[in-house]
């Protein structure tokens, strides 16, 4: 039986949660987990069910049929097969850490995602690439050709059929035409030592002023730059003792470590966008198992 899930947000109102699970029970489904939130501040409820048909009906019946459901709460609904791979494109500058990092995930199936193609406006990884059997795009970025090569972007992304973009460490700004063409469908991934520490070397700043947690933040990319809705955050200790190169490896290390959880988390349909911000729900169980090793 093949793993589905319903993705569910709508206005807070009486009777949602028994209106989701009745539909679902009367056409043959089992839940296999649940979760919800109800904002009390913005008014908005918000689920995410993953259930199994016990009798094999297809999901476009399952789907079609609640409309009817969904009418009387205006529920903005999705259904989605849990074994369709999402269409990725990753794009990347001179640093590798997040992008090698992706690929092993994906490649032992830790990321059950499609990556359909890797654009760099550098040529530094187009072997690693092209040896994984992945198409690469060098897009050189100036400032003359800027809009040309975002509209060469823009086709690789739609004939690829990509739902995703990630940032993986691509170091340069989206125009705010991209950010609205894509909203909700880039991911970025940066220190988080913002607004605190700017520029080209934030690091070394961050070890002049005696900081002693380094951390990385995931978001949604929107044209204010580095100001989109937060996905995933994490941190690692330092102490007087590290140098600022041991501040930049850690910090290569956590932010590897963010952006794949982020990733993991938008795939599976755990993030829901919330006036500015995100609900974030706990992995299913068994979500994280790898189809294979090494």
């Amino acid at each position: 039986m093949n793993k589905h899930i319903l993705t569910v947000t709508c206005v807070s109102r009486r009777g949602v949660v028994a209106a989701i699970a009745g539909y679902l029970a009367g056409m043959g489904c089992n839940i296999s987990d649940s979760a919800q939130f109800d904002d009390s501040d913005t008014g908005r409820f918000f689920m995410r069910v993953g259930f199994v048909s016990e009798e094999a009906k297809p999901l476009s019946a399952i789907a079609e049929g609640f409309a009817d459901v969904a009418r009387p709460f205006d529920m903005t609904f999705d259904f989605r097969d849990e074994s369709e791979k999402a269409k990725v494109v990753l794009m990347v500058s001179r640093f590798g850490h997040c992008l090698n990092d992706l690929l092993y995930r994906w490649r032992i199936g830790a990321l059950p995602i499609d990556i359909v193609a890797v654009i760099s406006n550098h040529m530094d990884y187009q072997k690693v690439v092209v040896n994984h059997d992945i198409p690469f795009h060098c897009i050189r970025v100036t400032k003359e050709n800027k809009t040309a090569a975002e509209a060469r972007q823009m086709e690789i992304i739609k004939e690829s059929g990509a739902e995703l973009v990630v940032l993986a460490r691509y170091m340069q700004v989206l125009s705010d035409e991209m950010c609205r063409q894509m909203s909700g469908r880039i991911i970025n991934i940066h220190h988080s030592f913002l607004p605190s520490f700017k520029g080209a070397n934030p690091y070394k700043q961050a070890f002049e002023r005696g900081v002693k947690l380094i951390g990385a933040t995931s978001h949604y990319v929107t044209a204010d730059l580095d100001e989109g809705p937060i996905i995933e955050q994490d941190i690692v200790r330092v102490t007087h003792a590290q140098s600022p190169e041991d501040y930049v490896s850690l910090g290569r290390d956590v932010e590897s470590q963010v952006l794949a959880r982020a990733i993991h988390a938008h795939i599976h349909r755990r993030v829901f966008l919330n006036d500015g911000k995100t609900v974030v729900f706990p992995a299913s169980p068994g979500s994280y198992a790898s189809e294979r090793m090494g």
